[in-house]
């Protein structure tokens, strides 16, 4: 999760926000070569003593300033569209979890099981205990198993939302009468925090996401405990 002072982006929790990563690096340093050349061309320019007065146009030079950032921009768009594509990629889910904006908490539901929903609120600053951090705890987590692909359906009760979760690399509307997925692999077990990121009323600053990644096995043992607990 993020830490006071934190300058880069949290740490890659999966493939995609790797992806993401590299191409933040890989355009930065594109930036950073063209701020580099601005700089030192005005810094030349300014302090020169030299003038010539018989330059009336280059045509080399003219090509040049066509050609560069035309290749510039192809440099950052192929990657581009390929993490865009990969983004909206859903191969196989082997889990489907509905998430359901609601004003101000999200309502769970594992659709590949019969009556298997919770609501997630989040953790009262009064009701913390010693480790949970504030206005980013909730009293029950998504619990999703890692390696595998998990498709989430998106929607929402009321208003617009916006289930984000920035470790993972996933950030999707919620609208009401309107059905959006996305899909992620969680690649090591962990907790994954997020918030809603549509401005969604007074309370929008009190609607985080948590996501707990653990392994299949404990997963078949968390989801076989809480359908028993909600059978009647």
């Amino acid at each position: 999760m993020a830490h006071p002072s934190q300058l880069g982006f949290q740490d890659a929790a999966s493939p995609v926000m790797e992806e993401l990563l590299h191409f933040h690096d890989h355009t930065l340093m594109i930036v950073f070569l063209i701020s580099t050349l601005v700089l030192y061309i005005i810094m030349a320019m300014v302090t020169t003593k030299l003038t010539n007065k018989f330059i009336l146009d280059s045509q080399e030079i003219e090509i040049i300033w066509t050609l560069l950032p035309a290749l510039i921009l192809i440099l950052i768009a192929l990657p581009s569209l390929r993490i865009l594509y990969l983004m909206d990629e859903v191969n196989d889910p082997h889990l489907t979890v509905k998430a359901l904006g609601h004003q101000w908490y999200w309502s769970y539901e594992y659709t590949d099981y019969n009556n298997f929903g919770f609501d997630s609120y989040m953790v009262p600053t009064q009701d913390l205990t010693p480790g949970q951090f504030r206005l980013l705890d909730v009293d029950h987590r998504m619990v999703i198993p890692t390696e595998s692909p998990v498709r989430v359906l998106i929607t929402a009760d009321d208003v617009l939302h916006s289930w984000a979760v920035p470790s993972l690399g996933i950030k999707m509307d919620a609208v009401p009468g309107r059905l959006n997925q996305t899909a992620f692999i969680v690649s090591r077990p962990g907790i994954y925090y997020g918030q809603c990121s549509e401005i969604c009323g007074a309370n929008h600053s009190f609607m985080p996401i948590v996501v707990e990644a653990i392994p299949l096995k404990h997963f078949e043992n968390w989801s076989t405990l809480m359908l028993e607990n909600s059978s009647p």
